[in-house]
């Protein structure tokens, strides 16, 4: 219901603290559901998971289009990308990936205003009556449980991802 309602929703354009993208640089990984950082990029854990382990890379600066980011801002996406994709393979062997940028509200982005590559791990038969009839999704465990299981495999010898 809280997604439903927009709370938490940035209410206009502006970076702060307005922005769940931009506050997580304040608070602690545990808290913001983060699973890695690094130099100018980083992953956290969806709040309104699609399925288990649906991760968001995002650049740290408040950027809305894939086209303003910096060549380093779009090589480390593409870099926590990848290595989300692994670890999630090593932690819950999904059978494939759906990844994605919604760029504008029209086309699908709940949070328009801070630029998201969704990496979202799918199994075969992931999609069931719920989301049709309830307008929700079961999910088998706590966002904070799957935030460390994901954590604590996650390379720290990556380029250019902090420990």
């Amino acid at each position: 219901m809280a997604y439903i309602r927009g709370e938490g929703k940035p209410a206009d354009k502006e970076a702060g603290p307005g922005c769940p993208f931009c506050r997580v640089s304040e608070v602690s990984d545990e808290e913001g559901l983060v699973v890695a950082r690094g130099e100018v990029a980083f992953v956290v854990l969806n709040l309104y998971p699609y399925n288990a382990g649906h991760l968001l890379v995002c650049p740290y600066r408040h950027v809305a289009d894939y086209t303003d980011l910096t060549p380093d801002e779009v090589a480390e996406v593409a870099d926590l990308t990848r290595t989300a994709m692994r670890v999630i393979r090593e932690v819950s062997a999904p059978a494939g990936f759906n990844l994605g940028m919604n760029q504008g509200q029209v086309a699908g982005a709940g949070i328009d205003a801070h630029l998201h590559q969704h990496v979202v791990p799918r199994w075969g038969g992931d999609a069931n009556f719920l989301p049709i009839v309830a307008r929700t999704r079961a999910l088998p465990e706590l966002l904070a449980d799957t935030r460390a299981r994901l954590a604590a495999v996650w390379p720290t010898d990556e380029l250019h991802v902090k420990g």
